[in-house]
């Protein structure tokens, strides 16, 4: 049985008024889909080629199901797994949604056959990046992984925990992101992995390659914010967002 607990307390009247509309067990239950990919069992000797897609998720928005589509198809990826972490360790917990809900709202966005809500890192016991791609190597020995970012994300890189130990782990896809793209493809983060840059010809082997290794996927640009929809304090604002997110095909 889900049980969710949202203290009114800890979060920013916007975002209580947000969470608000989903907070009801029953109503978030009926939304969860029922045919979402699942997790491979421990020890799965297959070679799966699978997305790791973490963050907060607070909420889930389309533009995360669009970086995984685009991820599976580009990439040619079996899974993407979008992981809910249990606290991120650079954002603050004013206005953090318990984990439960935050997992529910993905789950009623990735109703897709290749695409796998989870919390694993409560299962892991890890905080870090660096630690779960290693517990999560070990737990699949044979699944090749990626690590999904976004351009804004890549550009705070250096701000990670042992982040050059993270590198070291596991090759990085790199998204476009609404003002943040450029400036991330030439910013410190970029200078300091120039070497380990691979070419957009290449990028379908970046899930086989040794790291430190790391792409820029050419794409659209969704605008959409986790923060702008908490503020506006509706749902409707997802859609409106949605309509009006910037699109703009990136080459670089």
């Amino acid at each position: 049985m889900l049980v969710v607990r949202l203290g009114s307390n800890s979060l920013r009247p916007s975002a209580t008024r947000f969470w608000g509309r989903v907070r009801s067990v029953r109503k978030v239950r009926q939304a969860v889909p029922v045919h979402h990919a699942t997790l491979p069992v421990r020890g799965d000797r297959r070679a799966l080629r699978i997305g790791l897609l973490g963050g907060s998720f607070n909420p889930a928005h389309e533009g995360h199901i669009q970086i995984a589509r685009r991820a599976l198809h580009v990439l040619g990826l079996d899974q993407v797994w979008l992981m809910v972490s249990p606290g991120n360790p650079l954002k603050e917990k004013r206005g953090m949604a318990s984990l439960a809900l935050r997992l529910a709202s993905v789950r009623r966005l990735a109703c897709e056959p290749h695409l796998v809500p989870t919390a694993i890192e409560v299962r892991l016991g890890t905080r870090y990046a660096v630690d779960t791609v290693r517990a999560l190597r070990r737990r699949f020995p044979r699944a090749h992984f990626v690590w999904l970012m976004g351009a804004d994300v890549f550009a705070e890189l250096p701000r990670w925990h042992r982040w050059k130990a993270f590198v070291r782990e596991v090759p990085i896809a790199v998204m476009p992101r609404p003002g943040s793209t450029t400036a991330a493809l030439h910013g410190q983060t970029a200078q300091r992995l120039r070497h380990a840059r691979l070419p957009v010809g290449r990028i379908r082997q970046l899930v086989e390659k040794t790291p430190p290794v790391w792409a820029f996927l050419p794409g659209p640009q969704n605008g959409i914010s986790a923060t702008a929809l908490r503020r506006a304090g509706s749902t409707e604002s997802l859609r409106q967002t949605d309509r009006a997110s910037t699109r703009q095909e990136i080459r670089s």
